[in-house]
């Protein structure tokens, strides 16, 4: 890995911290070559700090380490991206990020799709939501409207229609969210077991 130190008269160049996990971005700050060798060496994220005017571990006071995953180098070789694994919250504020925003998985369009379940579960007097009508039917509906989906899910996958089988795979997550929020958990819960199984 090639880094420009030399670009900036300061011999800095920024860090981007960034969770390894949620790709949450934590913080931004500055690494001579010196504060690059020690968090390659120790495996812990050390900056130099401008305040301090030294290299400084983040967590070293708080005990709140972001543990090294792993560092790119961007195209012009001045800018670093660096995946961690923080334990506990990043800034000094006690926030899980320095924009004071929680550190948690999301889950692009998906968890947009859960927020419009969700309100649709609010807002089941809405006579014209098909998600609040399966709501109104109750669990056992959505658990058989589950499983029908699933159903048409394997008959396409033993054909060779790609876009049939895509679309009944549409159906199938779309409704076993909906089923998620009936018994009251989200995709995170979901995720947390299958961390829980990754060891």
């Amino acid at each position: 890995m090639t880094i420009n130190f030399n670009k900036y008269e300061n011999g800095l160049v920024p860090a981007i911290i960034q969770d390894f996990r949620t790709k949450t971005v934590l913080m931004l700050g500055y690494m001579n070559q010196e504060a690059f060798n020690k968090t390659q060496e120790t495996k812990r994220v050390t900056f130099f700090s401008r305040s301090k005017n030294r290299l400084w571990t983040k967590g070293e006071t708080s005990g709140n380490f972001l543990e090294l995953n792993d560092i790119q180098v961007d195209c012009d070789q001045d800018a670093l991206l660096v995946s961690v694994k923080p334990k506990g919250p990043t800034c000094h504020t006690g926030s899980d990020t320095c924009w004071n925003e929680k550190n948690e998985s999301n889950f692009g369009f998906l968890s947009e799709l859960e927020r419009v379940i969700t309100d649709r579960k609010e807002n089941q007097h809405d006579d014209t939501s098909y998600v609040a009508s399966l709501f109104k039917g109750g669990i056992n509906k959505m658990a058989q409207k589950v499983g029908e989906e699933a159903v048409e899910v394997v008959i396409e996958a033993k054909d060779n229609n790609n876009s049939l089988f895509l679309n009944e795979s549409a159906d199938l997550l779309f409704h076993y969210l909906i089923l998620l929020q009936a018994k009251g958990f989200t995709l995170k819960d979901v995720e947390s077991v299958l961390k829980g199984r990754h060891k």
